[in-house]
């Protein structure tokens, strides 16, 4: 190497404990969470630790009347929200509508001592509300044991808050990554769209409806049932679902009147209750809620039901609905996170999402997380701190006290206008016209989440979509990319030449970028595109062969035996040509193991640099001596 140019380091590799130390802090604990624990002082220690755990405990004791204010306003507004959804939700997922109200007391309280967004609501979501009916009718239909229904929804709720809690404890939240974004979008349009259906046995009065909840058994059900019809449920649900669309109208066109939305579903409860109570709605097919006792929520730890009969049905719901609330809670905490510059840490928002739901399911509360719509509410009411669940949590409290009975004259087709409205502002079609756009890969994707939930089932869909991006995934790691690289003129950078095609190459070397691990899913893939990548420039320039390949190892992040003896097997290949491998910035863990394998023996130290510059100048170097010596023999025919 020519002076100036820093030396490459080749030191003793680390020792496997060091190695493997490193690797297990990163992959499950990237935010360093231990820093809490280092200060000098064991009180502090003891104080820092008690707030990562309880973050309660760190905003609590600086809590102001100036903030409660504006979380009050909050709360007493999502309060307002919680009623309707709560029992709308319940009713939705073919559970008492009370069991609604109850979820909506017990796991904001919990939300709000250990979870860490300070805008998150908590409350039902409807997609898991229909899901959790659907998993468990196929294995108890509601209208032979409702009691023991009710039971496994219970324990659904408790086998999702210990999944929950045990991603977030053992930090293993990167398993809900595998939900992509399109995923959730055709699951979110699929589960609308069946929702929106399910909804018109509310508005066309029916009494007798499917529990299915394909596209197709909804249809039919609507056909077969037409006698059932009754116009005075159509007539009030469309005026209801005019009066709801109106207000989400108003709320999009003036951002300030957001209140105006976030009371509508209660006052088309209150409003469908007196028109059910004074025009004796029932006798016009105008069915009700029916009866709401008062009271706070009763116990049911004792109801849990682990049976080995019904434990399948238990474990596939609760696992299934929980990872869709961890999405969707987690992906909204951190959207009104960053619009306040905050920060929410992942992994403690699945433990106070374990939390709430084990502790809901032990006082009559079923599924919680964070849904958007109530989210959103809360957000643009001002809240400050998590105390807006409390107030939540309180006006609940009252509610179930004293107004419950007063609830129990919600006409259905209420409940149905509301469904229908909520559901209708999450068909948000610009992201499906995105996702076709800038990926038809993506939109593929999409539309079998969104087929599968509306002609299968939810989590079938689910499952098709996942699947379907896992072998796209797998074929992003079988296939990685890799490009020959050129020099930009007038600059010292080297970029890929089909991107830039004004870039310049050196006769007799070629520059090759890696930009993935070298490991047995890659190793062959990537060895047979180097060796075409040399055939395909030969072929173009005959008669100038290639002396020297570069690879470019700086986005090389692992390297495995297989990569090593892939590329063992490339430097014999070449070397029978006479061409030669140089390396070029290889990080440190694969730096270690080519010296323990004894790879950068077999190519030398000196065919290893730190930039493409310096590797491009010795190889320029090697040429012109080896023409010089060349010329040299040509002139001289008696040189041995």
């Amino acid at each position: 190497m020519s002076d100036g140019h820093v030396p490459v380091n080749f030191s003793d590799p680390r020792n496997y404990s060091k190695v493997l130390k490193s690797d297990v802090k990163e992959a499950l604990f990237p935010d360093d969470p231990f820093r809490q624990f280092r200060h000098p002082s064991k009180l502090q220690q003891f104080k820092n630790g008690l707030s990562y755990f309880i973050p309660m405990v760190e905003w609590f004791p600086n809590y102001t009347l100036s903030l409660f204010k504006f979380d009050l306003l909050s709360g007493i507004t999502i309060a307002s929200l919680a009623i309707p959804q709560g029992i709308s939700y319940a009713k939705l997922g073919n559970i008492p509508p009370i069991v609604g109200l109850y979820s909506s007391f017990i796991p904001p309280l919990v939300y709000a001592i250990f979870g860490s967004s300070k805008n998150l609501a908590v409350g039902t979501l409807a997609a898991c509300s229909l899901l959790i009916a659907q998993t468990i009718e196929e294995k108890v239909p509601l209208e032979q044991n409702p009691t023991l229904f009710l039971n496994l929804v219970f324990t659904t709720a408790f086998i999702t808050g210990v999944f929950q809690a045990a991603l977030g404890i053992l930090r293993l939240g990167l398993l809900v990554d595998f939900l992509s974004h399109s995923t959730i979008t055709g699951f979110k349009f699929g589960t609308s769209t069946i929702i929106i259906l399910q909804q018109m046995k509310g508005f066309l009065g029916y009494v007798h409806f499917t529990s299915k909840t394909d596209v197709v058994s909804v249809i039919g059900a609507i056909i077969r049932n037409w006698k059932e019809w009754r116009w005075e449920s159509t007539v009030l649900g469309l005026v209801f679902l005019a009066f709801l669309q109106a207000a989400h109208y108003v709320r999009q066109k003036k951002p300030n009147l957001f209140w105006v939305s976030a009371i509508a579903p209660i006052i088309t409860v209150l409003v469908g209750c007196a028109i059910a109570y004074f025009a004796k709605g029932e006798r016009h097919g105008i069915a009700i809620v029916g009866h709401l006792q008062k009271g706070l929520n009763p116990i049911s730890i004792h109801n849990l039901n682990f049976d080995p009969k019904y434990l399948p049905a238990t474990l596939r719901a609760g696992i299934i609905t929980g990872i869709i609330a961890l999405t969707e809670g987690i992906a909204v905490g951190r959207t009104f996170a960053i619009l306040k510059n905050q920060q929410i840490d992942g992994n403690k928002e699945m433990i106070a999402y374990g939390f709430m739901n084990i502790i809901g399911s032990f006082f009559s509360c079923y599924l919680t997380t964070g849904p958007f719509s109530k989210t959103a509410v809360n957000f643009n009411a001002g809240c400050k701190t998590q105390m807006s669940n409390v107030v939540q949590a309180i006006c609940l409290m009252l509610t179930l006290l004293f107004l419950a009975p007063i609830f129990s004259y919600t006409p259905l087709v209420s409940l149905s206008a509301i469904i229908t409205s909520a559901m209708m502002g999450l068909l948000r079609y610009e992201e499906v016209h995105h996702l076709f756009k800038v990926d038809k890969g993506d939109f593929i994707i999409f539309l079998a989440a969104f087929f599968g939930v509306i002609f299968v089932s939810m989590d079938y869909g689910l499952m098709m979509s996942v699947g379907l991006a896992v072998v796209r995934a797998l074929l992003y790691v079988a296939r990685p990319t890799s490009c020959k690289l050129g020099a930009i003129p007038n600059s010292n950078l080297h970029r890929d030449v089909e991107q830039y095609p004004d870039t310049v190459t050196i006769p007799g070397i070629m520059v090759i970028q890696m930009g993935s691990p070298i490991y047995f899913a890659t190793c062959t893939y990537l060895r047979e595109r180097i060796l075409r990548f040399i055939r395909e420039e030969q072929e173009v320039t005959a008669g100038n062969d290639i002396e020297h390949v570069i690879l470019d190892l700086s986005g090389v992040t692992a390297i495995d035996m297989s990569g090593i003896g892939a590329l063992e097997e490339l430097l014999k290949s070449l070397q029978v040509n006479s061409v030669k491998i140089t390396l070029v910035n290889p990080r440190i863990d694969i730096m270690e193991k080519m010296q323990r394998s004894k790879f950068i023996d077999k190519i030398g130290k000196e065919s290893v640099f730190l930039s493409v510059e310096e590797a491009i100048e010795s190889c320029q170097f090697s040429l012109s001596t080896s023409k010089s010596k060349s010329n040299d023999e040509h002139s001289n025919p008696n040189t041995v």
